[in-house]
């Protein structure tokens, strides 16, 4: 039996206590030495690998099966995304709160003791979760606390264990919902919505709180950071958010060549999200292309000037990547969907996690059916460029490269079947490679060329250096 342990983070992240990643290394070194020692009697190994992937708050599922692991422990942050292939132990760290200080902002930012209110935390202060309830359930009724949750496996933090199946919303006997959501699960009252709440949430401003303030953009959100222990209203303008995302839908749209990014091996089903952005993209009139890169950066991707935009596949708290600096647009693939699907529209709801995405999800949407989709093209205007665009929808087969420039006759006209992007790419670009000007060019003799080395060719003069 062979046991991984997969540190998150590099060893400049700090640590509540002042200790490093590369203390903790040690640490956990020490402390499985003994596990070691007995390895050489009943054969059991244990590997400590620090996780430098695209997500390091995933599990780096495809670093335990290089050697060979039965099982892996993940220690740090996670975004608590399922994984499927191995057993799964999270272990979070125990970072500090002062619970006097986040009571009293609690009370400032709800003076109102009838507030419906759900707690949320980072996973290293889900430690607090109890003792935080007992001071605040006598005063505020409402408040409805979260717990972690991971679909199928098994979660650890000092103490508690949690395992849940795949489920979204479930209703309880006494007419409660249900609610999980990022690996987090809490009860509504009966007859009330997400909308009717307000989210307190415990942490730092990062992934994690922005992951949940964009799929409940509905939702009012307050904050408390341990660290700074402050408490604030997030002021955060969500429909600013949600515009520049519509921007990239609209990107989207009037893109040809489309690159798949694989920014995750671990999560389970990508492989799934994958087969049917590839199917959305072929039925929308678009070409596809899966790149498998590794951790990305503008260098990377600007190596592909074909591509008009890219799709990254990645956990939900990786899924909203600032693509300011790259020199084409990095979506979502609830945003490609959008913009290739026409039964889904724009209503201002927000998808992050592409499991919700997939059939037998809570925000699946099925293409139109073939049968009643005419192949041809519909006109669009380009709310970024003005211009009229054609919007192909296609309900055959990709068509092979032999039959790209093939003609058919369709309505008593001749349509083009296929259109060929990368032509068109190239036909547009100011330098097409070398000119070879085949019969324009003389026809010359081969010249004798130089002899010798660089430093010193055979018919250079030479140097008397005694002169």
């Amino acid at each position: 039996m062979c046991l991984i342990i997969l540190m998150e983070g590099g060893a400049k992240e700090k640590c509540p206590s002042g200790m490093d990643n590369s203390f903790i290394l040690f640490y956990l070194q020490a402390l499985f030495w003994p596990l070691f020692v007995l390895s050489f009697d009943i054969r059991h190994h244990n590997l400590i690998v620090n996780t430098l992937d695209i997500s390091s708050c995933c599990v780096d599922e495809v670093a335990a099966e290089h050697v060979g692991a039965d099982c892996i422990v993940h220690y740090g942050r996670a975004c608590l995304s399922p994984s499927r292939r191995l057993p799964l132990m999270y272990v979070f760290e125990r970072k500090p709160v002062v619970l006097e200080t986040c009571v009293s902002s609690f009370r400032e930012l709800y003076p109102n003791r009838q507030s419906h209110v759900i707690l949320l935390y980072d996973v290293n202060y889900d430690h607090i979760n109890d003792d935080l309830l007992a001071l605040l359930s006598s005063e505020y009724p409402n408040i409805s606390a979260s717990t972690l949750h991971v679909d199928g496996e098994l979660c650890y933090s000092h103490g508690e264990t949690h395992g849940q199946h795949n489920v979204s919303s479930s209703q309880c006997q006494n007419g409660d919902q249900v609610v999980q959501q990022f690996g987090r699960q809490f009860v509504l009252k009966s007859g009330l919505t997400i909308e009717d709440y307000s989210v307190f949430f415990i942490g730092h401003e990062g992934a994690t709180m922005t992951n949940f303030m964009m799929t409940w953009n509905r939702c009012s959100f307050c904050s408390f950071d341990p660290v700074t222990m402050t408490g604030r209203t997030e002021s955060v303008s969500i429909n600013k958010a949600l515009m520049k995302r519509y921007y990239a839908i609209e990107r989207a749209k009037d893109a040809s060549v489309v690159g798949i990014l694989v920014g995750t091996l671990g999560v389970a089903n990508y492989l799934t999200i994958i087969e049917q952005l590839k199917e959305t993209i072929h039925r929308a009139g678009k070409k596809s292309y899966m790149f498998a890169m590794g951790k990305l950066n503008v260098a990377k991707l600007a190596n592909f000037l074909e591509i008009d935009i890219y799709v990254l596949i990645a956990c939900p708290e990786n899924s909203l990547l600032d693509s300011s600096e790259f020199y084409k647009p990095v979506v979502t693939p609830f945003e490609m969907e959008v913009a290739c699907n026409k039964k889904r529209e724009w209503s201002g709801e927000y998808v992050t996690d592409f499991r919700d995405l997939l059939p037998g999800g809570s925000k699946h949407v099925a293409l139109a059916n073939p049968d009643d989709l005419e192949d041809g093209d519909e006109t669009d205007v380009s709310l970024i460029t003005g211009a009229l665009r054609m919007t192909r929808f296609s309900s055959s087969e990709p068509v092979s490269s032999s039959h790209d420039s093939s003609l058919v006759l369709r309505n008593q006209a001749l349509t083009v079947a296929n259109a060929n992007t990368a032509a068109t790419f190239l036909a547009g670009r100011s330098w097409q490679g070398l000119e070879q000007k085949l019969g324009e060019t003389p026809v010359v003799k081969a010249l004798e060329g130089r002899k010798g080395i660089a430093i010193a060719y055979e018919e250079e003069p030479t140097i008397d250096r005694d002169h």
